[in-house]
């Protein structure tokens, strides 16, 4: 049994798998996912787990060097976009319309699905490299 990081068996075989500028989605409960992308369904009920519990883990395990989210975060759900701003520290950051980021989900490695029920609670981490 792992002793440290992400237990999800899915997840940590996702993270060993990716290399530079793959990219991986956060999503909420609501985001369309692409039909050919994989999905990581760790929606329990309302709320849980939610969208920063997830970034949380994830950024513990993943190398990131760019964070992509939607333009609407910003207006729509100010409560998650001052707590995502904890983690954007030292990564590009970068904001696209929310139309746009549907379309680049399609590129996506894999989607991982919370359980957040507030509007525009998605990102796109680009995986980076450690060395």
């Amino acid at each position: 049994m792992k002793k440290l990081g992400i237990l999800n068996s899915h997840i940590s075989k996702i993270l060993s798998d990716l290399g530079h500028t793959d990219k991986v989605v956060i999503a909420d409960a609501g985001l369309p996912i692409p039909a050919d992308v994989p999905k990581i369904d760790l929606a329990l009920k309302r709320g849980v787990p939610s969208f920063l519990e997830v970034i949380d883990a994830l950024l513990e395990d993943m190398v990131v060097e760019k964070v992509i989210l939607a333009e609407e975060l910003k207006e729509h759900n100010a409560q998650v976009h001052e707590g995502i701003q904890h983690y954007l520290s030292g990564k590009e950051v970068t904001y696209i319309n929310h139309e746009g980021f549907k379309v680049l989900c399609q590129k996506a490695k894999v989607v991982i699905r919370t359980g957040e029920v507030t509007p525009y609670a998605n990102c796109i981490l680009e995986a980076g490299v450690f060395f």
